[in-house]
């Protein structure tokens, strides 16, 4: 396996490098032109040989969880690696957050950290923390370099790993020593990855069982997941769904996966997706689920999902099918590939059985028509944080990046603004990550330097991770940051309200009601550097999002101040049947939590 771009001519004598050296050629050759990261002493010779680089532009965080979330928002916005590095000890700890995060998403990410010397290892050395051993649950793989020979062969491995299959973390841990010593440079390296062979053709019989299926089905759906956001299949989906003119619905990960403007798309399905989404899951008899993982936030109570519907389930990583819920027709494959074999078998399904779908469109215009997305206009004079979000999607248009927190405010963006094109929409999904969307959006500016890049955050979120802003600033990467600034920490404080009785149990956090505002965001924001502004008047909203949009010489930071009565709906309470989905609290039954 050749990993390089393009491979240099080889010398009959290899060149003799450091360690530190071989990591900085080993990135130069898989095509890395942008890294994030933190030295500190575990780390050093390779920082020393950066230095030095002309192809490799370092990002120099304030955290290292910040390295991490760029990262990921650099590959998610993307498709390509993103790298992150840090020192050992609590340096390489920091990253333990972010490469979590990029475990449950199938990001591609690279984490390079320093180790303590190899002959120190198992002392309790100043630094030392097996980071080996605490990561290897949340990636796909972790590798120790002990030797400087064994630099190339472990990077082009750790590349090969992150990007192929399922993409994902993958961890390389380098001794001190092994970065300090030298060995001869030997490039491309011989990979050898006995028993990892991801399986990516799918088989062919079983693609067209699911044709068969998609041809007899009175109320199909198809449940699009990340999974074919990571493979680029998006043109070969809407090909596949405009053939077949069945709905679709698209999970938090695949917003943009499928355009919102589209007749067929339906919307989120999930605890706050759309009413005709997840009506339409419910009373589907056939789902196909193309790159979805049945994740709880998806399903509700898993036994009471779908209850009538045949399950078509097309994944990369065998282990997720039949792992929520059992599959009729198990795919293991790429869903591009897959897609593009479905849409075929379809073609040459659809000649004997003509499919009719009148009566099932018919029932999800209804739905479309009885619950439209929308919400109520706070009564306390505050601003509506639904209506700020929908005016930055609408301002920016859909070749914008948008960079949430997680809470309230990331299920607003994921519902309020239309997406259009994959890889537009970035969020912690499976983690729930709260911090992740400044330094992601960070990261995504770095890789799309002429896109508009936000990062739709949360008061809370905000204060996690925002110390990037000087990162942004000094580095020249103009991001706009809106704080959804309701002074509390909002999903918290609505579960608290529906199922607490009200009891607001430590989710305050003062930073914009009354008087007091620790910290001020305006003040905050121009102390790193950034155009700050508060807004807290409708007619201040478009004016301000506007200035943002023209302000590209520095990062932007817009403290929102809104209702902290504003609540996140649809919903579906936890534990309970996706057919209890409340449009409205005025409309819902006294709800309990199993």
């Amino acid at each position: 396996m050749s990993t390089d771009p393009s491979p240099r001519p080889k010398s009959s004598t290899p060149e003799m490098l450091t360690g530190s050296g071989a990591i900085l050629r080993s990135l130069e050759h898989l095509g890395i032109t942008d890294v994030f990261g933190l030295p500190g002493g575990a780390i050093m010779p390779f920082y020393d040989e950066l230095m030095a680089s002309t192809a490799i532009r370092h990002i120099l965080v304030r955290h290292e969880q910040g390295a991490g979330h760029a990262a990921e928002g650099y590959a998610s916005s993307t498709g390509r690696v993103g790298v992150a590095i840090a020192t050992s000890g609590p340096g390489a700890t920091n990253l333990v957050t972010a490469i979590a995060d990029a475990y449950m998403d199938s990001v591609p990410l690279l984490a390079i950290t320093g180790q303590v010397f190899s002959t120190s290892m198992g002392t309790d050395a100043f630094q030392e923390v097996d980071i080996v051993g605490v990561t290897m649950p949340i990636t796909k793989h972790s590798f120790l370099v002990t030797k400087p020979e064994d630099v190339p062969a472990t990077l082009a491995a750790a590349y090969h790993i992150a990007t192929t299959g399922r993409p994902g973390p993958v961890l390389v841990d380098v001794t001190k020593d092994a970065q300090q010593n030298s060995a001869p440079f030997i490039w491309p390296p011989k990979v050898d990855l006995p028993g990892y062979r991801p399986v990516v053709k799918a088989h062919g019989k079983q693609v067209v069982a699911a044709a068969q299926l998609l041809v007899e089905a009175e109320r199909p759906v198809f449940y699009v997941g990340g999974g074919v956001i990571r493979s680029g299949a998006s043109k070969e989906l809407l090909e596949l769904a405009e053939r077949v003119g069945a709905p679709v619905v698209t999970t938090l990960m695949a917003r943009g996966a499928f355009p919102d403007s589209n007749h067929l798309m339906l919307g989120m399905p999930g605890m706050h997706g759309a009413v005709p989404a997840v009506l339409a899951l419910q009373e589907s008899d056939l789902i196909i689920s193309l790159g979805a993982r049945f994740d709880d936030r998806v399903t509700g109570k898993p036994s009471e999902f779908a209850p009538h519907a045949k399950i078509v389930h097309v994944d990369i990583d065998p282990a997720e099918i039949g792992k929520i819920r059992a599959a009729d027709v198990p795919i293991v494959g790429d869903a591009k590939d897959v897609i593009v074999d479905l849409s075929a078998a379809f073609k040459d399904a659809a000649k004997s059985t003509k499919p009719d779908y009148v009566a099932w469109w018919k029932r999800l215009d209804t739905l479309k028509a009885q619950y439209p997305l929308g919400f109520t206009v706070p009564d306390d004079g505050l601003l509506s944080p639904q209506a700020i979000i929908q005016r930055i999607g609408e301002l920016t248009g859909p070749e914008g990046i948008y960079a949430a927190g997680v809470g309230q405010h990331q299920m607003w963006a994921a519902q309020f603004i239309k997406y259009e094109r994959p890889n537009a929409w970035l969020n912690s999904g499976g983690a729930g990550t709260m911090g992740y969307g400044v330094p992601a959006a960070m990261g995504a500016k770095v890789a799309n330097p002429d896109r508009v890049v936000w990062a739709i955050d949360g008061d809370g979120c905000f204060q996690m991770t925002n110390q990037e802003l000087a990162t942004c600033t000094i580095n020249d990467i103009p991001i706009k940051v809106a704080i959804i600034n309701n002074s509390s920490l909002g999903m918290v404080r609505q579960w608290q309200t529906l199922f607490y009785e009200g009891r607001h149990s430590f989710t305050d956090l003062n930073t914009g009601h009354g008087t007091a505002m620790v910290p001020d965001f305006v003040k905050l924001g121009e102390a790193y550097g950034c155009l700050a502004i508060r807004v807290t008047k409708p007619e201040e909203v478009d004016a301000a999002i506007t200035l943002a949009l023209e302000t590209n010489d520095r990062p932007v930071v817009i403290d929102f101040i809104v209702s902290r009565d504003a609540m996140v709906w649809p919903m579906v309470p936890q534990g309970l049947s996706n057919s209890s989905v409340q449009y409205a609290r005025d409309h819902a039954p006294e709800w309990e939590e199993e």
